[in-house]
Parts: structure tokens; C-alpha cells; sequence
């Protein structure tokens, strides 16, 4: 299986390529919960993205609604507004980080319902938030952490060392 990131109506096709850039390398399936801000065929998207694009998993949702009743499962929600920590929860593989648009973040009465599974970094006090992108690499990297970082390759090479 995988970890999944689910962007809830992203913004800045930027972020989406880095996002999606970040889900190739670590073998995680990204999940956009429709409308977005830009159309995916957007050059910055692809550019972000590098030649990753098409060899990404990658699924779309009309709305929130459409996602969640295809996507059972466990889902931790990602925002400035939780009291657990990103480090707090037991991940699993197949779990959804779902993260919301960065102008305004997900929706409040889905917070409020889900509040025991919301999730935030710690950050200093007076800062808004943090990037998109660098915040999905933070808490995925926690996940995969907890887990042993599943399958992934552990070893590099230089090239020209000798042994």
C-alpha cells in the first residue's frame, strides 16, 4: 500500500508539482478534491512536477463529498488550528493526510467534526502557517518515519568513490 495526500482544493499550481513531485518520491497516492485554481495541464504544475507527472498516482474528486465515499479509511486532518501534534497520532500505511487550500485552509465544520484526528506542526508563536508543500513533506515524512519508511530506498552512491 501507500500514503495518501489528499489536497482539498488547491490553489497554486506550484505547490500541487511540488506535492506531487514529493508523493512520487516517497510512493504515496495524491488525491485532489476539486475545484482547483489552475488547470492541470498549467505549465509551472508540470514544470514543479518535473517528468514525474505521468508516472504519478493521482485521483480526482468533484467535491469533498465525492471523495470521502470513495475513500474509506483513516484520515488525519491537517491545520493550524488542532492541538495534537503531527508527531502524536500513530500513522498507518494507507492513511489520508488531508490538507486543505493554502489561502484558507479546510473547511471549519469538517474540523470540528473530525477534531480528534486534526493535526498541526508546531511552529513559533505569531507564525500564520507554513507552505503547502513543505507542510505535506513534514507530515509524511513523520508517517513514513513511524513506519520504517515502508519500502523506500535507504542508500545512496556517490559516483567515482571508491569503495
Amino acid at each position: 500500500m501507500a500514503m495518501n495526500i489528499v489536497l482539498v482544493e488547491p490553489e497554486i499550481p506550484q505547490n500541487t508539482g511540488n506535492i506531487a513531485r514529493t508523493c512520487k518520491a516517497t510512493g504515496s497516492v495524491l488525491h485532489i478534491v476539486k475545484p482547483m485554481g489552475f488547470e492541470i495541464d498549467d505549465k509551472k504544475l508540470k514544470r514543479a512536477g518535473l517528468d514525474y507527472w505521468h508516472e504519478l498516482d493521482i485521483r480526482y474528486y468533484e467535491n469533498l463529498d465525492d471523495f470521502f465515499s470513495k475513500c474509506p479509511g483513516t484520515y488525519y486532518f491537517c491545520t493550524t488550528k488542532a492541538k495534537l501534534r503531527h508527531s502524536d497520532p500513530v500513522f498507518h500505511d494507507g492513511d489520508y493526510l488531508v490538507f486543505g487550500k493554502e489561502t484558507r485552509g479546510l473547511p471549519e465544520p469538517l474540523l470540528k467534526e473530525n477534531y480528534e484526528t486534526c493535526i498541526r506542526i508546531p511552529m513559533a508563536e505569531g507564525a500564520r502557517s507554513l507552505n503547502l508543500s513543505n507542510s505535506v513533506a513534514i507530515v509524511l515524512y513523520e508517517s513514513l518515519r513511524q513506519m520504517d519508511y515502508l519500502s523506500l530506498s535507504e542508500e545512496g552512491a556517490l559516483t567515482g568513490r571508491p569503495d
